[in-house]
């Protein structure tokens, strides 16, 4: 669902795999250091920070955008990218209304001591958490398909986000009972990640393939498309064997070949030569004007 079609395979698969290393390593991070080193840790915080940070991908999303188009504009038609921006935004509407929805369903299993409603909603709830953790993972690479839009997007948009989550948190000094070395090294380790790995994907897409942040989408350069599909195998099973038979098997394909409808053609005379080809059509055949060199007398010369 947040990998749709509409949505480009990405041109660099190992930077997709670092995000996705990303991801999952500030989720072990987080839960991990979470609970060793701040007591009393409540899962529902670790959801009320996942709220916040929905938030702020909401306002700041569109925000960076709009300033990205302003830019782009000044080289270009804004027309063209209205349909993946519009597509994006969907996106993103439906990953917050999830995460919203989530912490819903948490504060409404925490607050209650129905048992029926404990286990409905238990179960809703797992699933609802299984379905953010599946959506975070797929828009890490892509940030809400940004990328349908420019490639350079998704990069620029999740540095951002990153920074404005983290830095209020070092402003306020809320290091989450975190020890202030440890909560420095903790709350700028995403966002320092972040920014490494957008640099590394921004760099390899100029370099590799002429794309710029600040070029508007329709003056790239084309990209290496798909591989084309093999022909299909022809009976022998072999894919380069052309088909099979004689190459002079009509009457028309050899060029030198007798007539159609004449496969024993008699010999004909040299050029400069007269005499008529006797029955067989063999030149020296006896007979009359069989062979220009025989006696015109067929009797012998010395009978009585």
């Amino acid at each position: 669902m947040f990998h749709p079609a509409w949505i480009p395979p990405s041109l660099d698969p190992a930077i997709d795999k670092l995000k996705r290393i990303r991801v999952i390593a500030g989720a072990v991070a987080s839960v991990g250091v979470y609970t060793v080193f701040a007591d009393g840790f409540d899962p529902t915080e670790l959801l009320e920070n996942a709220l916040l940070a929905s938030v702020v991908l909401l306002f700041i999303t569109p925000l960076t955008v709009g300033v990205m188009l302003l830019v782009w504009r000044r080289t270009g038609t804004l027309r063209q990218l209205r349909t993946p921006l519009l597509s994006s935004l969907a996106l993103l509407l439906l990953f917050v209304g999830s995460v919203v929805a989530l912490v819903l369903l948490v504060q409404t299993v925490n607050g209650t001591g129905n048992t029926l409603v404990v286990i409905g909603v238990g179960m809703t709830m797992m699933w609802m958490l299984g379905f953010v953790a599946r959506g975070t993972f797929r828009v890490s690479g892509n940030f809400f398909g940004t990328g349908a839009v420019h490639r350079c997007l998704p990069a620029l948009l999740a540095t951002v986000t990153s920074w404005l989550v983290a830095v209020p948190d070092l402003v306020t000094g809320d290091l989450h009972g975190l020890g202030f070395a440890l909560g420095v090294v903790f709350i700028l380790g995403a966002p320092v990640t972040v920014t490494a790995i957008a640099l590394l994907e921004t760099g390899r897409l100029r370099r590799r393939y002429g794309i710029r942040l600040g070029a508007h989408p329709a003056g790239h350069p084309p990209v290496p498309g798909q591989v084309p599909p093999m022909p299909p195998v022809p009976p022998s099973g072999h894919p380069y064997v052309p088909p099979q038979g004689h190459p002079y098997g009509s009457p028309r394909a050899n060029p030198y070949g007798p007539p159609p409808g004449a496969p024993y053609v008699p010999p004909q005379p040299h050029p400069g030569r007269r005499f008529v080809t006797g029955q067989g059509g063999n030149p020296y055949a006896p007979g009359a004007g069989g062979n220009p060199y025989g006696p015109h007398n067929p009797q012998p010369p010395y009978g009585p």
